[in-house]
């Protein structure tokens, strides 16, 4: 039997610091905490309902619809106890929005990746289920994103994504002093083979942890670095949040539009106007 001294959360969160009508059905994920001011400019109003550690909640709305944001901090394991904390008070759409790096051509600095899975090239994940269970991003999700990116005009690019624990070595970046981890370029070959399309940190345990859940997630993310052209810019850091924000109003339309045909699922045959 547990404890209470091992299940800290009561009606507001150990590390989030917000509790139940803090936060609106859908949350955007960026991993810092200054990027909750870039996403929020972009909506008509919003109140900052937590604010500690790397964790910055704001709750508002973007273009009449309920949504919040909150930071997760770098890397996976900070990312789930984000995921944890926003279902225990309500939320049940979960989207990352950040940068990444890509590894292949096509993809290029300022564009867009929308992430249609992952590999689960982290740990978090695998402290919750077998590693052969996929980390998927919802269907719904991935739908309105890319309706988001095509209204806004912005260049992107669908794909599975690979998650890792390590900003170098995971990513087969050098280490301090020219260190190469083992494998390191027969890696991002195999991976880029695969049809990988990027790096970053979070999505995978995000994804997971939904699936496990029974939310909906998914990701977009900004390519500040392509591995083949050897570029390297912090160019579009609004994209991913413009296109996150605007993917949450459709989503509601959608919703919407489910719930009026008696439909179970979105579906092509449905249609949507904002």
């Amino acid at each position: 039997m547990t404890g209470d001294s091992e299940d800290p959360n009561d009606e507001v969160q150990y590390h989030l610091e917000v509790g139940p009508g803090d936060v609106a059905p859908s949350v955007l994920l960026p991993g810092d905490p200054e990027r909750v001011e870039t996403i929020v400019d972009d909506w008509e109003a919003h109140e900052i309902r937590g604010d500690h550690r790397e964790y910055r909640t704001a709750t508002g709305s973007h273009e009449g619809t309920p949504i919040s944001v909150t930071s997760t901090g770098i890397g996976s394991p900070s990312a789930a106890i984000a995921v944890e904390e926003l279902a225990r008070v309500g939320a049940d759409t979960l989207l990352r929005v950040g940068s990444c790096g890509s590894i292949v051509p096509e993809a290029a600095v300022g564009d867009l990746v929308i992430t249609t899975g992952a590999v689960r090239q982290e740990g978090t994940s695998k402290e919750y289920v077998r590693e052969d269970y996929p980390a998927s991003a919802d269907h719904r999700v991935v739908s309105a994103l890319v309706a988001a990116a095509e209204e806004l005009g912005y260049d992107y690019h669908l794909g599975t994504t690979c998650s890792t624990d390590s900003f170098y070595a995971g990513q087969s970046r050098p280490g301090f002093d020219g260190f190469e981890a083992r494998d390191s370029e027969a890696n991002i070959d195999e991976l880029r083979e695969a049809g990988v399309v990027n790096f970053e940190m979070e999505a995978a345990s995000i994804l997971t942890l939904a699936g496990i859940y029974g939310l909906r997630a998914g990701a977009v993310c900004t390519v500040y670095a392509n591995r083949e052209t050897g570029e390297f810019r912090t160019e579009g850091e609004s994209k991913a949040a413009k296109c996150a924000s605007l993917a949450v109003t459709y989503l509601e339309k959608m919703d919407e539009a489910v719930e009026a045909s008696n439909s179970d699922h979105w579906h092509a045959g449905l249609s949507i106007e904002r």
